[in-house]
């Protein structure tokens, strides 16, 4: 059965709005500082996939995501290829010590790790045991393996870089919106003042500023102990690294929302609809919005690479327990299979985020083809 455009509309918006229902939900239990229920979890991942899986259908673009899964599985190939012949060919090694080990002891090490091994073989034995979803066992964290380490600290810069990128879409898109519609106003030049000061500032200063504002009241006496300075042990202890991440992202997507709306907003079809008398809200946010979208989601893509690679910093500014403390540990301990793991997970996550983001602008402006 082929469905009309309206059908397709509005089984999208149904699975769309459902989605953010259940990713409300959730966020409700984590903010509530409940355990978000195993269910809740399933059902938020099942309604995503068919809401996937029907934007992809709908769009024809079955063969189009076909073809960017092959290059995604080519590229991360790539990486984790490169990755592992320059930490081989890079002089050092992982048990190479200030106080330096007995050869004989060095070698028993080496052996059961397989590093005195051709390098064609721990190749070889490398992706083997990537295949079948094993990535090894840590060399400085004895007796765990690397998917452990991975599984306990994946969820906290999950949530660190949700929640920094929600902030940044919550402020950036309404605060360039409301500049624009206020061009050349006191708003307007405070507004793009504060944008390009959040994108001037480096979250290793934002970080430590915050920390002496809201934590030890530096200058301010009456916010000493206002929020905790380090942790991720509640909601509470959110507030300042997600704040200090998402703070440049949001004055991104605000100064490029704020010139999108401004090309829109002169067009054509926005003079025909003040002219039918169309509330200046609604014309604002319900048609200029959706047509200077397209930019902001160009960006997504790349504020989300940098979202993940500025979580490194943050992490070990909050002492966060998060996957960029142990990259950065890992490549101090030249923990070969630790720096192999981490550097794969944030690559799978860098090329889904592109590929959601290229499906969505089929969503937002059906008029873009994908081919």
């Amino acid at each position: 059965m082929k469905w009309s455009h309206q059908q397709q509309l509005f089984v999208g918006r149904v699975l769309g709005w459902g989605l953010i229902a259940l990713i409300a939900v959730a966020v409700g239990f984590d903010l509530g500082d409940y355990e978000i229920p195993t269910a809740l979890w399933y059902v938020t991942i099942g309604w995503g996939l068919m809401g996937a899986v029907f934007a992809i259908i709908a769009q024809n673009l079955l063969m189009y995501v076909v073809k960017r899964l092959i290059e995604a599985t080519v590229v991360i190939w790539l990486i984790a290829s490169l990755t592992f012949l320059l930490l081989r060919f890079i002089p050092g090694g992982p048990f190479d010590t200030e106080k330096a080990l007995p050869p004989e002891v060095k070698a028993n090490i080496e052996a059961k790790y397989g590093l005195n091994d051709p390098i064609g073989k721990q190749y070889a034995d490398f992706f083997a045991k990537l295949f079948e979803g094993d990535l090894g066992e840590s060399y400085k964290y004895i007796g765990r393996s690397v998917s452990d380490i991975i599984g306990e600290s994946l969820p906290v810069s999950a949530q660190l870089g949700f929640y920094s990128m929600l902030l940044a879409f919550v402020i950036g898109i309404p605060l360039g919106v409301f500049a624009a519609s206020k061009h050349n106003t006191w708003f307007d030049t405070g507004a793009m003042f504060a944008a390009i000061s959040g994108v001037a500032l480096p979250s290793f200063v934002v970080g430590p500023l915050l920390v002496m504002m809201f934590s030890f009241g530096v200058p301010f006496t009456f916010l000493y102990g206002f929020l905790p300075p380090a942790l991720w042990e509640s909601s509470i202890y959110y507030v300042l690294p997600v704040l200090t991440l998402g703070m440049r992202p949001a004055a991104i997507i605000a100064r490029l929302t704020r010139s999108s709306v401004l090309e829109v907003i002169q067009s054509d079809f926005v003079r025909t609809a003040k002219a039918k008398g169309v509330a200046h809200m609604t014309l604002l946010y319900k048609h200029v919005l959706k047509n200077s979208l397209i930019p902001v989601l160009t960006i997504s893509g790349p504020l989300v690479a940098g979202i993940l690679s500025g979580s490194f910093v943050i992490e070990i500014i909050f002492a966060i327990p998060g996957m960029g403390k142990h990259l950065v540990q890992s490549v101090t301990n030249r923990d070969y299979p630790l720096i192999l793991g981490v550097t794969l997970v944030y690559s799978v996550m860098l090329v889904i985020a592109n590929l959601i983001v290229d499906i969505l602008y089929t969503v937002v402006d059906p008029r873009i083809q994908l081919t």
